[in-house]
């Protein structure tokens, strides 16, 4: 028996829950009974995952026998065929295939929320994370619902954001950040603006050799599936006020703050005021949804829905990554212009 394309048989191997009452995401999905081939079950299923990706916006898989990486990687790539590598820019421990470390940060801060490489001219629509050892304590990645916050935001900041979008500040400095040898791979500067010309980065060299560039996005976007608008950013992790105080304070003391490694501004140039993060940075706190992770979890978002975080951990703790399905900002912009979807 089908409906709508979904074969009944196999949905009936397994269970959807919500996480807590009330909330929206993620769905947990989860073996009805005995064990079930996590990969096998998605390769009949592909279309019924969809549905609920795109509802929810995040998918939790637990209980099912993801017992490897490579087991981890072949559900990642039934689900999507265009699983990719060697992207964004922090540098990821490889371990095999397509699969990533998840981002080296030190254990003992927390990555705030963001959508994946927003800052940047092309971004994964699709993000997997599978739990192989979960910390002794704290390690959640907390997830939360950019369509909502687009709505519970304040109206004028919504349309000032709206109106402007976001310009990114990337200052290559020794001694201050990664430098723009090691960031590009290249020594060569005509390389260095080659790439930035392909991507729509505007660049400036300055000094003795340094870099800066700046690159303008959206701070607001239409999901290319859904209509949806959702609040698509990395505010939190560029916005100098979102620097813990006395990294701050000692910044501030050997460079201006338009010089600082790296910061974002309105789309217009203007700086993004500190009461607005606070407001902001509220709204992620009141809505944002943390589970603690299980061994073999595997967690699927649509990254311009969900916006994701690490909260700091004690102990060893193992999260790998899987990206897939490139979307490039251009492209975006040509299908909002165009009607095109």
């Amino acid at each position: 028996m089908r409906r709508k394309g979904v074969d009944l048989s196999q949905v009936s191997t397994v269970r959807t829950r919500l996480l807590q009452p009330g909330l929206t995401l993620p769905l947990v999905i989860e073996p009805s009974a005995g064990d079930v081939d996590l990969a096998e079950w998605a390769t009949g299923n592909r279309e019924l995952i969809e549905q609920n990706l795109l509802k929810h916006g995040a998918l939790l898989f637990r209980g099912f026998s993801v017992n490897s990486v490579l087991e981890f990687e072949k559900f990642a790539s039934t689900v999507c065929e265009e699983l990719f590598a060697e992207y964004g820019d922090l540098p990821r421990e490889q371990l095999g295939g397509k699969i990533y470390g998840s981002t080296p940060y030190p254990a003992d801060q927390t990555i705030l929320f963001h959508n994946e490489s927003s800052h940047l001219h092309q971004w994964p629509m699709l993000i997997w994370f599978y739990c192989i050892k979960a910390a002794e304590q704290g390690g959640e990645s907390p997830i939360l619902d950019c369509r909502r916050l687009y709505q519970l935001m304040d109206p004028g900041i919504r349309e000032r954001f709206e109106e402007t979008g976001l310009m990114y500040v990337r200052n290559f400095s020794a001694g201050l950040d990664v430098s723009w040898q090691d960031f590009f791979g290249t020594s060569d500067k005509s390389q260095v603006e080659k790439y930035c010309r392909s991507a729509g980065i505007d660049f400036e060299w300055k000094g003795n050799n340094d870099l800066c560039t700046r690159q303008r996005c959206a701070a607001v976007v239409v999901h290319p599936q859904t209509g949806e608008k959702v609040f698509f950013n990395q505010l939190q992790l560029h916005h100098v006020s979102c620097l813990p105080p006395d990294v701050r304070e000692s910044l501030l003391s050997m460079t201006n703050e338009e010089d600082l490694p790296r910061n974002v501004y309105y789309g217009d140039g203007s700086p993004i005021e500190d009461s607005v993060m606070r407001q902001l940075n509220e709204l992620y706190r009141q809505n944002a949804v943390s589970f603690r992770w299980q061994e073999h979890d595997v967690l699927m978002l649509n990254n311009m829905m969900v916006a994701h975080s690490r909260n700091p951990f004690v102990g060893e703790r193992k999260i790998v990554v899987a990206l897939g399905n490139l979307v490039r900002k251009q492209q975006l912009e040509i299908d909002v212009v165009t009607g095109a979807g």
